[in-house]
């Protein structure tokens, strides 16, 4: 099971950090990521994190601005987003899948969380 939190509403400019906490599975050997979803969009790939080296991936949109980190001891996968833009408003879905090689496409992923929702206002 993967729970997402850290969703909220917050300036253009902003910052907020999400954490995705994985429970009921081995989940520490598996490649994490984020998507996330606008309305009336489809489901876009926001970051992922591979689970040996912690080699990372990013949409070209968020480059610079976002942060994906994982702590293994934990369970628990973060995604530090900053220098927020209306544009990112969404709902924000962690995913956990076998292979990095998955990412970024969203109809291969093994699981995903709930989301939560981030709302930047401009």
């Amino acid at each position: 099971q993967l729970q997402a939190s850290g969703g909220g509403v917050v300036q253009a400019g902003g910052s907020l950090r999400l954490s995705c906490a994985a429970s009921g599975g081995t989940f520490s050997t598996y490649a994490m990521g984020w998507f996330r979803q606008a309305p009336g969009k489809e489901r876009e790939f926001v970051a992922a994190i591979s689970w040996r080296s912690g080699t990372t991936r990013y949409a070209d949109s968020v480059k610079g601005r976002f942060t994906i980190s994982r702590d293994n001891a934990k369970n628990t996968v973060y995604l530090q987003m900053n220098n927020l833009k209306p544009e990112d408003t969404a709902v924000y879905y962690c995913a956990a899948d076998r292979s990095f090689a998955t990412y970024p496409v969203a109809s291969g992923v093994d699981y995903w969380g709930k989301g939560t929702l981030v709302t930047v206002s401009s």
